[in-house]
């Protein structure tokens, strides 16, 4: 009886092993996912970076006078 006892929590131990194998398998995964789209992202700021940034933060220097740090 005994052996039967041991032999059922080794399938019991090693099914949860395998269950954290996946979970950590998995949770590795949603890691380079999110890396992939952050490096996705920051080549699109490096090849473009003003379609990030809202227009008025560029904009507003041409509305003002640009000879403001003249010497009279």
């Amino acid at each position: 009886p005994t052996c039967s006892v041991r032999y059922m929590s080794n399938v019991i131990l090693s099914g949860s092993r395998m269950a954290e194998g996946k979970a950590a398998f998995v949770f590795i995964l949603l890691l380079f996912i999110a890396l992939a789209l952050l490096i996705v992202r920051c080549f699109r700021i490096l090849l473009d970076p003003y379609r990030s940034m809202p227009s008025s933060n560029w904009t507003d220097h041409t509305e003002k006078d640009t000879f403001d740090y003249r010497i009279v």
